[in-house]
Parts: C-alpha cells; sequence; structure tokens
C-alpha cells in the first residue's frame, strides 16, 4: 500500500468514525482561487495528482477524479496504484460529481456529504445541500494532514496601475450602494490585489496577497496576515495603506468583522466560501465581483505596460530560441529540463522582472502531447536534431505578464508534424484576423481557430484562449475563447490568448500561442466592429510550414507579423542573432 492509499484508508476511518457517506476534496483553496498554496493543494496531498484542475470523491468503496482532457494522460499515470479512479470531464456522456452522487445514493435522503467549507463557495454547498445532508468542515484533513504547510507571507509590495486605490475604492462603493448595500466583500485574491494596488508571492507564479478586502461607505478593512516581524516592503505598503484611512486587520479576523455586520453585503458566492458565508448575520446580496469585468478591460496605462513586457520577454524568448538552435545544431546535450532553466535564466536577466507567470512546459515529442506537461528536473528527456519542441513559458514584469507559446521543428519533420503544424498555425492566424461585431462574446469566434482542425477531422481539448491580467493571473476572466457558453463580450482593451493545438498521445504535441489585444475595427452602417493586435512578439518558424494548406491572407498576415517582430526586436539582440531572427522571418512565398 502506497502513501496515497494510506491517506485515503485513514480518511475512510474518519468518515465511519464521524457518520459520513462521502467526502469531497477540491483543488482549491478559501478564495476558490485556480492555483492555490501549498497549504492547499489537498487533491495533491491525497492522491498524487498534480493538475491544476481536478476535484476528489471519496466513499467507503469508491475514490475517483474529475479532470479534464488536459490532464487525463497526465492523470493516469500519476494516479497508478493508488485506487483512484479517473472521471473524464468536457466529454460527451460525462457524469460530473453531483449527479455521479446522485446516482451512487440514490434516493438516500440520510446520506451524508463531507464538505471542506474553507474551499467549497457557498454557491456550490448550497446547491448540494438541496439533494443531501452536507457536513461543512473547515480544514477537513487537518487531523490526518500532520505536516501541512501555513498560510505563506511573501513581501508585499505597490505598484502602479495607472489608477488610484482611492478611486477604485470610490467605485466600489458606489456599486455596493447601486445595490442596496452597505458594505461590498472581495474574496477572489486577483480582486482585491487589482483594488489596493498591491502584489506579492504567496502563490507561487501568482503575484498576489492571500487576504480578503471588506469595503464599507466609511471604511475599509483588509484582512491579511501579518507575521512577528514585517519586511520593510511589507512594512512600507502598510504604512502608505494605512495612512489613505486602510484598517488592516489579522486574516482570521475577517469571520467575525462579517458576523459584526448589520447592513446588507454585497458578496461573490463563487468566490465566497460556505464558511465565511455561514458567519455572515446580515442579509447576503449576490453578485457578480464588479471587479473581474473591470480589471479585464485595461487601462492605457496598463495596455502600455503589456506592450513593453512583451518587447521585453521578446528579447528573451529569441533569445533562448537562437541559442537553442546552435546548441541542437552544434550536437551539445540539451534535455527538456535544461531548456526550460536556460529560458528562466535569460528572462531573469531582464528589467522589472518579477518571476515567471507559471512553471514552464518544455516538451519535446511525446511529452509535448500532453498540454499541461511537467517537466522533469532529473532524467528529463533529451531533444534530438528532428521533430517537435514546444515551450510554454511566461513571465511576470513590473509593466505587465506575458504567456506565449511556440512549437518549433528541431530539425527533418515528418509529413504527419508539418500537416498538423501547419494546420495549427492556420488555426492560430485565423483567430487573430478575426473582425466582429461589438457585443460578440468569445464562444462565438471559437470556431474560427478550430474550422481548420474540423475540416481535417482533427480537434483540442481545452480552450483557446483565457484573459490575461495585468501582473496578476496569467488566467483570468471573466472573457475567454472557448465551446462552452459564456455570454461576456469581448470588449475593446480585453487582453486575451489565441492558442489552439493538437495533441497525438504517445507522438507529440503541437501549439502556437500569442496574447491578443482587443481593439476597435471602425463603425459601419451595421455597428461597431472589434479586432484583435498581437501583443507577443516572437517570430513563428516557417521552415517546415506546408504552404498549400494555406491562403493568401493568412501568409501575408503571417509574413507582416514576422517583418514586424524583426523590426521591433533586431535593434536588441547581438549582431548573430540579429542575422539569425532576420532569416526566420523572411517573408514565405506561395
Amino acid at each position: 500500500m502506497n502513501k496515497f492509499q494510506e491517506r485515503i484508508e485513514t480518511l475512510r476511518s474518519m468518515m465511519r468514525a464521524r457518520g459520513w457517506d462521502a467526502v469531497i476534496v477540491t483543488g482549491s483553496d478559501p478564495h476558490q482561487s485556480e492555483y492555490p498554496a501549498l497549504r492547499w493543494k489537498q487533491v495533491e496531498w491525497l492522491t498524487g495528482f498534480t493538475g491544476e484542475a481536478g476535484d476528489v470523491v471519496v466513499t467507503l468503496d469508491h475514490a475517483g477524479l474529475w479532470t479534464d482532457s488536459r490532464y487525463f494522460i497526465q492523470a493516469v499515470t500519476q494516479l497508478e496504484g493508488t485506487e483512484v479512479k479517473l472521471h473524464k470531464t468536457r466529454v460527451p456522456g460525462q457524469v460530473l460529481i453531483p449527479e455521479w452522487l446522485s446516482l451512487t445514493f440514490g434516493s438516500r435522503q440520510d446520506a451524508v456529504i463531507a464538505v471542506d467549507s474553507l474551499c467549497q463557495s457557498c454557491e456550490a454547498v448550497r446547491s448540494m445541500k438541496e439533494v443531501f445532508s452536507v457536513a461543512a468542515v473547515p480544514d477537513l484533513l487537518d487531523p490526518m494532514w500532520n505536516d501541512r504547510p501555513g498560510i505563506p507571507q511573501t513581501p508585499v509590495f505597490r505598484l502602479r496601475s495607472g489608477e488610484e486605490r482611492s478611486d477604485k475604492i470610490a467605485w466600489l462603493r458606489e456599486m455596493a450602494s447601486e445595490n442596496g448595500c452597505g458594505a461590498i466583500l472581495l474574496s477572489a485574491l486577483d480582486d482585491v490585489a487589482w483594488t489596493l494596488n498591491v502584489r506579492a508571492s504567496d502563490i507561487e507564479y501568482n503575484p498576489l496577497v492571500i487576504s480578503y478586502l471588506l469595503v464599507g461607505q466609511d471604511y475599509v478593512k483588509w484582512f491579511v496576515t501579518k507575521g512577528e516581524t514585517e519586511d520593510p516592503v511589507t512594512a512600507s505598503t502598510f504604512e502608505a495603506l494605512a495612512s489613505e484611512g486602510i484598517e488592516i486587520l489579522p486574516y482570521a479576523d475577517v469571520a467575525i468583522a462579517l458576523g459584526e455586520l448589520e447592513d446588507d453585503l454585497a458578496a461573490d458566492p463563487s468566490s465566497l466560501n460556505y464558511e465565511l458565508y455561514s458567519a455572515v448575520r446580515c442579509n447576503v446580496v449576490e453578485m457578480a465581483s464588479p471587479v473581474r469585468l473591470r480589471k479585464a478591460t485595461k487601462n492605457e496605462f496598463e495596455v502600455d505596460g503589456m506592450r513593453e513586457a512583451h518587447v521585453r520577454d521578446g528579447v528573451a524568448v529569441e533569445k533562448f530560441l537562437y541559442w537553442l538552435e546552435k546548441s541542437i545544431e552544434g550536437g551539445r546535450r540539451v534535455t527538456e529540463w535544461d531548456a526550460a532553466v536556460k529560458l528562466g535564466k535569460l528572462r531573469s536577466g531582464t528589467d522589472g522582472y518579477l518571476g515567471d507567470s507559471f512553471e514552464t512546459i518544455s516538451a519535446y515529442g511525446p511529452g509535448a502531447a500532453l498540454p499541461h506537461y511537467i517537466t522533469p528536473k532529473t532524467d528529463a528527456p533529451v531533444l534530438e536534431p528532428h521533430g517537435l519542441y514546444l515551450c510554454d513559458s511566461g513571465a511576470h514584469y513590473l509593466c505587465g505578464t506575458t504567456d506565449i507559446t511556440r512549437t518549433i521543428p528541431l530539425g527533418d519533420c515528418t509529413p504527419l508534424e508539418v500537416r498538423d503544424y501547419t494546420l495549427v498555425l492556420k488555426g492560430h492566424i485565423d483567430l487573430a484576423m478575426a473582425r466582429f461585431p461589438e457585443g460578440t462574446p468569445g464562444c462565438r469566434i471559437d470556431a474560427l481557430s478550430r474550422a481548420p482542425l474540423w475540416n481535417a477531422g482533427l480537434d483540442f481539448g481545452h480552450g483557446t484562449g483565457h484573459g490575461v491580467g495585468f501582473v496578476l493571473g496569467v488566467h483570468e476572466g471573466p472573457q475567454d475563447i472557448r465551446q462552452n457558453l459564456n455570454g461576456t463580450p469581448m470588449m475593446e482593451n480585453m487582453i486575451t490568448s489565441d492558442e489552439p493545438g493538437i495533441y497525438r498521445e504517445g507522438q507529440f504535441g503541437i501549439r502556437h500561442e500569442n496574447l491578443l489585444l482587443c481593439v476597435a475595427a471602425g463603425r459601419t452602417e451595421f455597428g461597431r466592429f472589434l479586432r484583435f493586435e498581437p501583443l507577443t512578439l516572437c517570430h513563428f518558424d516557417t521552415s517546415i510550414l506546408d504552404t498549400s494548406l494555406l491562403e493568401k491572407r493568412e501568409v501575408d498576415w503571417l509574413n507582416d507579423y514576422n517583418a514586424r517582430v524583426f523590426e521591433t526586436l533586431s535593434p536588441m539582440l547581438s549582431e548573430a542573432e540579429a542575422l539569425w531572427l532576420g532569416e526566420k522571418c523572411k517573408p514565405v512565398q506561395l
């Protein structure tokens, strides 16, 4: 019996003692974050599964993990020997957790489902209570997780954003008042960071502070963990906020403060955890956080910063690709891990670099067939002078956040690799060239990137595009570009990725990704139109393109894009690197 089986059996012993029929363990935290700190990586601790998206259900005779197609291959490997079964989501015929529980326990009204009330949203728990008896237990795994990490505390610093926090707070007060509330609670970490113009590193790859923000009509209370001895940066930040009338209180005191409220409270049920919801004694007016849409539509300062971030990042990535090609050509032994480390070093020497925006995916051949591949530090596959290498990476700079994927031919490629490479790039270009009426949601244009693949009987299981924050989460909403119905329209100054792909298990994976800025595209008698402008600056390799699969307009876009990359970045490269980039950016001829 391995350690994960032992942990599941220990959990079952707890279940028997407390009369629980099932336990749900989520991959989130008290703020419903996509990426939790180590303290809340409960799914990983219990099962060994390290994917960012996955929830676990344990009954007395079954343990299952629910995750989507990005992680199917990874889950099968990591769950081997744990008894945990994979339940696939976002596939035809999927059976999600609520339905599975109903099928498992049938008409049993006395079935008790236990959840960690800190890590389940009030929305989710209330829905479950309509069918089952729910035991809401904060820090449910604490009795068996002896070495559980604490809440992280990293230096908190101030960030210029083009808008004063006093103005943001005044706007939030207006939002609360318009909804008949005396206060509004922000529980999503990026909402809090955006409002206060503060950043930290409490969650790996995410410049966030684990905290809550309560904004009343005549007060602002920030609930954040403080150590006994504060570092100078944090002390300066707290002093500045306190001078503006923001009261800084211990993180754990938020439940007490909410319980003392008398006026109605505005809160987002999707990010408010059930434990805090249960602590509120006044009326809770449920509304989507107004911060989400406002921070998604960047102001001019943020747009300018994001442009600059992509110039800096583009220089680092082009230097990396030059090094990679010359290393492979020279017969140097380079592993996936070596490549990831080299890219990280090049970025870290860039002015304003804060850290990577997610863990670099450096994958050659079969590894690239896993959309969220984890590059091994030891015994990593060696890059060979043939086939395709995929690198998905990004960084936070003081001026913005980046996310880029390039698939690179390392030498001769098979006809199948050539075709797939070309079709994925065709899909990327078709979305990048889109022009659409104002008010169009991302789900209406997702098919533009998929059509070239669909026509060849191909598809990919993840979304085509996600929003990106300004020195915040590399994934943010409310907009996205995917098949799931999301009515949020694409709006001017939103930044969204464009990343179609193809994944052939055991063979190779291909993904081409740029970040796109949504900009005005003029007005006609049919209304106002929008289009995309690429922010990412890094050439697309054209050496293996099958131009018979491309239209002239697509080739024109590609040539214009690569020319812009060369014109912008070449002055910041060495002479040898600039000559190399010039060759890479030569126009493609039909």
